[in-house]
């Protein structure tokens, strides 16, 4: 078994350090390089290797390739603050749905949290691989489900990106998706119905963010806190008019998980980090 001090000592250095996880931010580039190389010492093979990974214990995550990315990528800095922040919060939340779950990265995490975990991927492809990574992980209490989440529940057409499949969406979802496609049915379950069972949502949707979030009210949101990835301006721009003055607050890593008081504190797409939606007063690092 293969083990990571620094790892060890990188999840609670960045709970500490949340005040620096802005992208901009110099702490942010030194902390992703550091990180990057330790990441491509543990997850590089195929064959997988039981890597002791902090405190969530031992993870088996076998090296895979998604075109233009790969599973390497699934452990970038935005994502191990984002594994950081569910630890520290494992005694807060109970009820958690990764929507948007790819190879299962975070759910096998959520799981190891302690939290009941549901999640949601439509692509065929890599909805196979989460199952079997699971499995790798003798973790069989993780709801999962071959679909999107989308407004409302029923079938819709699924657009697969073959040159980066972590960028497969809803068909509407991009304006101008690149390089070779294929197109197929979806199953898809409703936003809203899931919400409601759950009090923590992880949302990597592809550019369907603003059509699901534009779907709630601010009672939605009494019981349940969201982490959100930001596809473009534009989305960002609605997503921010939709919650203003609603009492629902938005959080920012692009402003070090400030309060968003105005539409350029808004991350608008995955290089700005992750955005934050709650009825707390503040994001509970």
């Amino acid at each position: 078994m293969q083990s990571s001090n620094i790892l060890g000592d990188l999840f609670p250095s960045l709970v500490q350090l949340n005040g620096y996880h802005a992208p901009a931010s110099q702490v942010y580039s030194l902390l992703k390089q550091v990180a990057r190389k330790e990441i491509e010492s543990l997850f590089s093979q195929e064959s997988p290797v039981s890597v002791d990974f902090g405190p969530f214990g031992r993870l088996l995550f076998p090296y895979h390739s998604m075109g233009a990315v790969d599973s390497l990528n699934l452990f970038d800095l935005d994502e191990l603050i984002i594994f950081s922040f569910y630890w520290n919060n494992r005694n807060v939340y109970r009820k958690v749905a990764d929507m948007g779950a790819n190879l299962g990265l975070h759910s096998i995490l959520l799981a190891k949290c302690g939290f009941e975990v549901c999640c949601y991927e439509p692509d065929p492809f890599h909805f196979k691989i989460l199952r079997e990574n699971l499995s790798l992980n003798d973790i069989s209490d993780v709801e999962s489900f071959n679909m999107a989440v989308s407004t409302q529940e029923g079938e819709t057409e699924f657009v697969r990106v073959l040159g980066n499949t972590t960028g497969s969406h809803l068909a509407g979802a991009k304006l101008n998706p690149y390089g070779e496609l294929e197109r197929f049915p979806v199953k898809i379950e409703s936003f809203r119905k899931i919400m409601k069972e759950r009090d923590l949502l992880k949302i990597d949707i592809e550019g369907h963010e603003r059509e699901v979030l534009l779907g709630t009210t601010a009672s939605d949101w009494e019981l349940t806190d969201a982490l959100v990835e930001i596809e473009n301006v534009d989305n960002a721009s609605a997503i921010y008019e939709h919650f203003r003055g609603s009492g629902v607050r938005l959080f920012s890593q692009k402003c070090n998980w400030e309060e968003v008081h105005n539409p350029h504190d808004m991350p608008t797409s995955y290089r700005d980090g992750t955005l934050f939606i709650t009825t707390k007063d503040r994001m509970p690092w």
